[in-house]
């Protein structure tokens, strides 16, 4: 099993995950509502606990694991900018951050069934989940009291 293998799926995950962080800070700019912004400010820092995660199971196979976002991601982010000015408010950053949580899962799963990571890195990966998971959890709540409103 090839370290530069775990390690290039690692700084693929770490970059998603960077994203993740700086989209939860800046839709907790964009929300309206403070309940919005404190559930998104936390996820945001149980995010950036599975980055540290990441980043340090890449050190320990030799990597330097990406301290970056993509451009995506900034993109993503923009987006959501205009459908929250064009009138969409909590809302549209509840369908943003969905779009977001539904890639980084997809990401996840990739990585969870690739059979050349070794074990410890598909530990750490394992254990970076459970965030992406629970965000998943959180945004498909929000989702529906959105459809019940």
């Amino acid at each position: 099993m090839s370290s530069n293998h775990a390690i290039s799926k690692l700084d693929d995950l770490i970059t998603t995950l960077i994203d993740s962080v700086k989209g939860y800070d800046h839709s907790a700019d964009k929300a309206k509502s403070a309940e919005l912004q404190t559930l998104f400010r936390d996820l945001s820092a149980e995010r950036r606990k599975a980055v540290d995660l990441l980043q340090a199971r890449s050190r320990a196979l030799g990597g330097k694991p990406n301290e970056f976002g993509s451009a995506a991601g900034t993109v993503h982010r923009r987006m959501e900018d205009i459908f929250v000015a064009l009138g969409g408010g909590d809302k549209a950053v509840i369908q943003a951050i969905d779009r977001g949580e539904d890639y980084l899962r997809e990401e996840f799963e990739r990585v969870l069934k690739d059979e050349a990571i070794d074990a410890d890195t598909h530990a750490a990966v394992r254990q970076a989940n459970e965030s992406v998971m629970r965000g998943h959890l959180v945004v498909n709540g929000l989702k529906d009291q959105l459809a019940t409103a």
